[in-house]
């Protein structure tokens, strides 16, 4: 019974990678599509996939496509791989290469944005539906030789108030400790329908950011218990909190790009699909919010990363249509050549990097 539940487990989870992955990409590829439609670009084939064709069927002089390999998608318009077009059906009027760099570069940019405006339609839709989470300031896991254990601070504890400061929410917690410098605080908390009042000196301790960074901060040793309220908002209060929680991915999505690239976080810490199809797997366990939350934080990570200058990816086609617009004159074709190369070339190197890692970690 126990291995059948185990299969039955598998599939579940194969089965949210398959849509979240593949959402994720159509998402990206329609943003493409929608942007040449909107011009009159002709496009030849919108394929989900990549590869050898699985299904497809044609409407008017568009085929649409399922690949057999599932990692990636492409829009393939009129004029932007070859010069045929009337021998396609299509008029010279729909071919991208008369298009102007700027319409280029709204071509280019339409699958990023498509993704980030996906991240925020998940995020509204949340909001709306389930109200704000608030993390409420009760006391979990516990660290041992802790301040927070000297002043006998128990798991399930509710702090209520720090020094005369009352308290609606954990993020209060670490902010009011880290600030005390060293400082005994007084902490009024409720336990058992009780409340008490501890005193607990924080002490300098080591922790770890969200970029896996260590600092040195003023700690008690304690983490959340992980309940939270939820506090019902508006249609427009979450339309505002979409787009305050989508550009906080934003932010933190170059913040670590940041830091990769300066080397204050390890490049270890990239992970790839392996990873990304274990962090959807567990989350499809938890719930359906769960999922979506994090389907918009690759969503986010996947519109920006294809933002990068990089030649085969949607940034190095912004790049290149800048070039365009300043020199007045198309990049050479045989300098576009080489660069896809060499884009292409370090794509595959970061993947593989990247599946190694995941490799690696799947052995630690």
């Amino acid at each position: 019974m126990e291995s059948i539940l185990n299969v039955l487990s598998y599939w579940d989870s194969a089965l949210a990678i398959t849509l979240v992955l593949g959402g994720l990409i159509f998402f990206h590829e329609l943003g493409h599509f929608l942007a040449n439609r909107a011009m009159g670009i002709g496009v030849i084939t919108f394929s989900i996939g990549m590869g050898p064709k699985l299904w497809s069927f044609k409407k008017d002089k568009t085929e649409y496509r399922l690949s057999w390999l599932p990692f990636g998608g492409y829009v393939a318009a009129v004029g932007e791989y070859s010069d045929e077009v009337e021998e396609l059906g299509f008029t010279k009027e729909e071919a991208v290469y008369n298009r102007p760099p700027w319409q280029r570069m709204i071509l280019a940019f339409a699958g990023p944005f498509a993704n980030i405006l996906l991240a925020w339609i998940i995020y509204v839709g949340l909001s709306f539906s389930t109200g704000l989470a608030i993390p409420l300031p009760q006391i979990g896991n516990i660290l041992p030789d802790s301040p927070a254990i000297s002043a006998g601070l128990e798991k399930g504890d509710t702090v209520l108030a720090i020094d005369g400061t009352a308290l609606n929410q954990w993020q209060q917690i670490p902010e009011i400790v880290n600030a005390s410098n060293g400082k005994t605080l007084d902490f009024e908390i409720s336990r058992n329908d009780e409340t008490l009042n501890l005193a607990l000196t924080p002490k300098e301790m080591t922790r770890t950011n969200l970029f896996g960074e260590e600092e040195i901060a003023w700690l008690i040793g304690v983490q959340p218990f992980g309940s939270v309220r939820h506090e019902a908002l508006t249609f427009s209060q979450s339309i505002k909190q979409g787009f305050d929680q989508t550009w906080t991915m934003i932010t933190l999505t170059l913040t670590g790009l940041k830091k990769l690239v300066t080397g204050s976080v390890s490049a270890d810490a990239v992970g790839g699909p392996i990873l990304i199809g274990q962090m959807i797997g567990e989350q499809a366990k938890v719930g359906l919010t769960s999922l979506l939350l994090l389907a918009a934080l690759i969503s986010v990570n996947l519109g920006l990363l294809n933002l990068l200058p990089i030649p085969v990816l949607d940034g190095g086609m912004i790049v290149f249509c800048l070039i365009e617009m300043i020199i007045r004159r198309p990049v050479p074709e045989f300098i576009q050549e080489k660069s896809m190369q060499v884009g292409a070339f370090l794509l595959i190197s970061l993947m593989v990097f990247a599946t190694f890692n995941d490799i690696m970690r799947w052995f630690e």
